[in-house]
């Protein structure tokens, strides 16, 4: 297909513009990040659809709407170190890629780790690093960060990555007692002990699996 330019710009007016986001920076973001090079060979037709699509390991590439809306509420400066928990495609790390100087991903499954890095590469993101690992420990190392992207959800936010926050930093994650639905919050860092919580509606994602999130088991129900 030749036409994903205009496919992606469509995207942009119809999906994302007309939705009410209006952050240049994102809009910019996404109409620069071909989606369709994170999308299964079979499913490239769909890589500008309004909706979530399949991707290995039984997990999704979200939304182009959710995509913006997350990194819209970040609040991200150009100078800003972001960690990703969930690397997925690696899709929504391409787009941080565009808009910040540094990019933490983690993901879960080293199948999944392995492409997305591949891909980001190929792609000449040598602003994003791919870590296969444990998500909801966070990334110690790289810490503290200016803004935190969770793309699974969790029961709630965990301990680690608000702690792992730079203060005045911002966190974006689905939080909720179901497996089914959550609500995204945003999370801001106040001080060393104190942090303000706004949600910011319903959504619904993969259950983010780990030592501070839902146990393997209860994905497999």
């Amino acid at each position: 297909m030749d036409n994903f330019e205009e496919l992606r710009q469509q995207m942009i007016d119809r999906q994302l513009a007309a939705r009410g986001i209006h952050d240049q920076t994102v809009l910019n973001a996404l109409g620069t990040v071909p989606r369709e090079a994170f999308i299964p060979t079979d499913l490239i037709e769909f890589a500008y659809k309004d909706s979530p699509l399949p991707i290995e390991e039984n997990q999704t590439i979200s939304q182009p709407f959710i995509v913006a809306l997350m990194t819209a509420a970040l609040e991200l400066k150009s100078d800003d170190r972001v960690l990703e928990v969930g690397t997925g495609s690696g899709y929504a790390a391409a787009v941080l890629g565009e808009i910040c100087e540094t990019v933490y991903t983690i993901e879960r499954h080293k199948a999944l780790a392995d492409t997305a890095q591949i891909k980001l590469k190929e792609l000449g993101y040598t602003n994003v690093q791919v870590k296969h690992g444990d998500g909801t420990l966070g990334w110690v190392d790289h810490a503290p960060f200016d803004a935190i992207i969770v793309a699974a959800g969790g029961p709630e936010a965990p301990q680690a990555l608000k702690e792992q926050l730079a203060i005045g930093g911002r966190m974006v994650i689905p939080v909720g007692a179901s497996l089914n639905s959550q609500k995204l919050v945003r999370i801001r860092r106040i001080n060393e002990n104190e942090y303000e919580t706004e949600d910011l509606g319903g959504v619904r994602f993969v259950p983010l699996i780990g030592v501070a999130g839902w146990q393997e088991k209860n994905n497999e129900s």
